[in-house]
């Protein structure tokens, strides 16, 4: 087993507060040690980062967007035993973990070749011989504290628009799945990465992530993860008025009409339902399906879902979904079942632990005759577990898919074109997919409604999110 330490100014460093295990969620196996990082371990790396953020800046932005291409290629060198790792202390397949891998790769790159499109603008002035300008400016040290279910890939969603914007950053990775980010710091180590661009304290919530949520001299908090954490966080970056970009839960509707291709339907709910062991904030978390094709709908999605594959994916890389990431996932998951079975819900697969499976493992599950106001149908449930609502027309589609605390994605599957475009003006979410899998890309911008959280990731308006306005009104003498 091993014992790892912070990444501060380009250096490993020692904690002097306990140590966290991290355990194997496949086997129940501690894999390594990570520090719980104190307030004053997060402190030295704020400044590490404050010191480097002042030359960083000044540095022209194609000269930023080099150094991400180059850490971009250093990724890539190294995919193998970084989705290793991935998947050893997250669970998700090591196909899917090959893929989040490529893909952080990719983003940098795409976030690098914004290094020369950032532009500010000139407004018409009201003043003869007056110009005004707006400038987009760097905030300063950026706060990232990241979830377990994409580890690897949201170092880079906060890292690189970060960076390229003249920011530094400290992150927080998830205490769950902190060895990840030891191997990242040991490709920046490799390509001496300039100290204190990138710093990481390992830790939870309530220590490490506090520190950097409540710190004065942080310029931004981008949090990706659960709806009561990022209440939580905003409480602590209140007395400070620190900008905040949360990507928070959310409670996809999954919308198929009659005149659905209900084949179509069927696996890219199924797929969107069962990656990564459904856990994943954007997939389909509720399906209403238009009572004419409910039986068929229901029959052969039942049928998709009890032939999945499941199991530990480092023994078995034929399965499609492991474990669920700890037993307090699990235990979630079983609640939700529970309830919605004994509050009139049939269950037509699934509804167990995986049996003879020492890990998290659960079933993969559909439940039919499920109510609006059932738990399973209003509560995030992280897992392989589809809850199905008959539904009469689109109207009580529309109406049963806006009553959510959460407004991320959702999707519909129809061949009428009016349809699809009623339902895009009319579904509160921040995106919708139409006849495919959820899954949102990086030139895209991926946001939230309500509780889904504020601001967003990606694409122009993502980077944007890193930058600051600054006003200059120029007058002529």
């Amino acid at each position: 087993m091993k014992n790892f330490d912070n990444f501060i100014n380009g250096k490993l460093v020692p904690s002097g507060g306990n140590s966290i295990e991290v355990k194997n969620p496949s086997t129940g196996d501690i894999i390594c040690t990570v520090p719980d990082s104190s307030e004053q371990d997060v402190a030295s790396a704020i400044a590490a980062a404050e010191a480097a953020q002042h030359t960083w800046e000044k540095e022209p932005a194609a000269i930023r967007a080099k150094l991400l291409k180059a850490l971009a290629a250093k990724i890539r060198e190294n995919v193998e035993p970084i989705a290793h790792v991935i998947t050893e202390e997250q669970g998700k397949t090591l196909g899917l973990a090959r893929v989040e891998v490529d893909f952080t790769a990719d983003y940098l790159d795409y976030m690098a070749e914004w290094g020369r499109r950032i532009e500010g603008e000139i407004v018409e002035s009201d003043r003869p011989g007056e110009t005004i300008f707006l400038f987009r400016r760097p905030i300063g040290v950026i706060g990232g504290i990241l979830p377990w279910n994409f580890p690897f890939f949201l170092i880079a969603r906060k890292a690189g628009p970060a960076l390229i914007a003249g920011n530094t950053i400290v992150i927080k990775p998830s205490e769950e799945t902190p060895h990840n980010a030891v191997k990242f710091c040991e490709l920046l180590q490799q390509m001496d990465f300039p100290p204190g661009l990138i710093n990481v304290v390992h830790g939870r919530g309530a220590t490490a992530g506090r520190a950097i949520a409540s710190s004065s001299r942080i310029g931004m908090i981008s949090f990706t993860g659960s709806a009561d954490t990022g209440s939580a966080i905003m409480s602590a970056a209140a007395k400070n008025i620190t900008k905040l970009n949360l990507e928070l839960g959310g409670k996809a509707p999954a919308i198929v009409m009659a005149d659905a291709d209900i084949d179509l339907s069927v696996r890219a709910i199924k797929a969107s339902r069962v990656i990564n062991s459904g856990q994943v904030c954007n997939c389909a978390e509720r399906v209403y399906v238009q009572r004419s094709v409910a039986a068929e709908f229901v029959d052969k999605l039942s049928a998709a879902m009890k032939a999945t594959h499941y199991g530990d994916p480092l023994q078995d890389q034929s399965v499609e979904y492991g474990p669920l990431i700890n037993e307090a996932g699990y235990r979630k998951v079983e609640r939700l079942v529970g309830s919605a079975l004994k509050a009139g819900a049939t269950l037509e697969t699934g509804g167990k632990r995986g049996e003879g499976e020492a890990g998290y493992y659960y079933q993969p599950t559909v439940l039919t005759n499920c109510k609006q106001e059932m738990d399973v149908i209003r509560q995030e449930i992280f897992g392989p577990v589809i809850p199905i609502v008959e539904v009469e027309d689109l109207d009580q589609a529309i109406a049963y898919a806006n009553d959510s605390d959460y407004g991320l994605t959702s999707s519909i599957y129809t061949r009428d074109l009016n349809v699809a475009l009623r339902a895009c003006q009319e579904i509160r979410f921040g995106e919708t997919y139409i006849n495919r899998e959820n899954f949102e890309a990086m030139q895209g911008f991926h946001a939230g409604w309500r509780k889904s959280g504020i601001g967003g990731a990606d694409g122009k308006h993502g980077l944007y999110e890193f930058l600051q306005t600054h006003m200059v009104y120029m007058q002529r003498y």
